[in-house]
């Protein structure tokens, strides 16, 4: 990883095409080793679990509805599909000096899937609650995160016990690393352990979304 933030921290101070193009022939050579690091981590995830595939993003931004006219990323993200329908939730990491971070979750679920959820929580909060009080969960993502709508979804009590819940529209967690963990020899084990803490809440959104209110399968 040390010629990836290397890179990154030179395209911080050159975002630009012809600065890009020059160094063209280095960052070809740090994608490779970005993609070799990340299917070394996508074959540790099969032995446990089942995956859809591997998505390594572009470094190229689109810039066509933004402010930012910069046109490269300054991180470097690859992300993990789970095997759908019964399996849910994926995996992410991204790699950005003083930025970097491994997460999962849901991030954008469709609106039958959010209503699904949004109805678990409102029957019951206690399975949810019984895995992010886990204290494996907390050493490694500290709580549920994920951006919430401002008022009650509609149809649901904004006076219910579970409304903070319930308003979520993203359901993700997130562990930090600092540019010495990520250069260091064990940071490749840190991620197959934080994907591994992460299964029990993957585990239970599944059911959840495989399931009607009623417990019955849906598949």
């Amino acid at each position: 990883m040390k010629k990836a933030f290397e890179f990154l921290k030179q395209l911080e101070k050159n975002n630009n095409r012809e600065w890009f193009v020059q160094h063209k022939t280095e960052y070809d050579l740090v994608v490779k080793e970005n993609k070799a690091f990340f299917n070394q981590i996508y074959n540790q995830l099969q032995e446990h679990d089942n995956l859809k595939g591997i998505h390594i993003f572009r470094i190229y931004r689109d810039i066509r509805f933004s402010k930012d006219q910069t046109p490269y990323k300054t991180n470097f993200g690859v992300g993990y599909s789970r095997s759908k329908p019964m399996l849910r939730g994926g995996y992410y990491i991204h790699l950005e000096p003083g930025n970097s971070f491994v997460g999962g979750g849901f991030w954008g679920p469709d609106a039958k899937d959010l209503l699904r959820i949004r109805k678990e929580f409102e029957i019951s909060t206690a399975e949810i609650e019984k895995i992010t009080s886990d204290k494996t969960f907390l050493q490694y993502f500290g709580e549920l995160q994920g951006d919430s709508v401002k008022t009650a979804p509609r149809g649901f009590d904004k006076n219910h016990p579970a409304i903070d819940l319930i308003r979520k529209k993203q359901f993700v967690v997130m562990r930090k690393f600092t540019d010495k963990e990520v250069l260091s020899e064990n940071f490749q084990k840190e991620v197959r352990l934080t994907f591994l803490a992460m299964r029990p809440f993957f585990d239970y959104m599944s059911e959840v979304l495989t399931t009607d209110l009623n417990g019955e399968p849906l598949f």
